[in-house]
């Protein structure tokens, strides 16, 4: 077999074509170069949460004025709101709604929340079904009245309305305000077409 070797190393070998060096092809950018082209798919990614999560607000807001017409229909729909106009003359601190015989709201306020309202703010302090006939609201105010020397001191009053309630909805705003011509708050109740 040693012999056999010898001849093999004298046997013609073919021609060669001579190969050119294996480069990368241009449009291959470096490592470096990849790094900025990644938050590509992360922003493309945040922008789909984001129209999602705009998707799931505009639902839930849809969701909510449907689950309102569904449990308070228009024909048995009774809004009551709360305002002030001015207000120096009262510090409110809470206010409690009976209609007919049921206590239906009470409401204790903060600080925030009486500032909401000196702004020109509207508080709905009840939304319920009622039937059609002849009601009574009663209002109870809590604060603090007008000042009398250095201090102010507690002040409830109440208000009370007859109204009838038709077939469509009724709404009544229970507004306070300030008699200045008397010093003392006023509470006045409207009731809206």
């Amino acid at each position: 077999m040693l012999a056999a070797l010898p001849a093999l190393a004298q046997q013609p070998t073919p021609p060669t074509t001579p190969v050119a060096p294996v480069t990368a092809p241009a449009t291959t950018a470096p490592a470096t170069a990849t790094a900025p082209a990644a938050p590509a798919p992360a922003a493309t990614l945040d922008a789909r949460l984001q129209a999602l999560k705009a998707d799931v607000i505009a639902l839930n807001r849809d969701l909510l004025v449907l689950e309102e017409e569904l449990l308070f229909p228009a024909s048995t729909q009774l809004a009551v709101f709360v305002s002030m106009d001015v207000g120096r003359l009262f510090e409110l601190e809470s206010v409690q709604l009976k209609i007919g015989d049921e206590v239906v709201a009470s409401h204790l306020y903060t600080p925030l929340e009486v500032q909401a309202l000196h702004r020109g703010g509207m508080q709905r302090l009840h939304l319920g079904n009622l039937k059609s006939g002849e009601h009574e609201l009663v209002a109870v105010f809590t604060g603090r009245g007008p000042a009398h020397g250095d201090d102010r001191r507690d002040y409830k009053r109440g208000t009370t309305l007859t109204f009838e309630k038709g077939t469509g909805a009724k709404a009544i705003e229970l507004r306070i305000t300030d008699a200045q011509a008397k010093l003392q708050p006023e509470f006045e109740v409207k009731v809206w077409p």
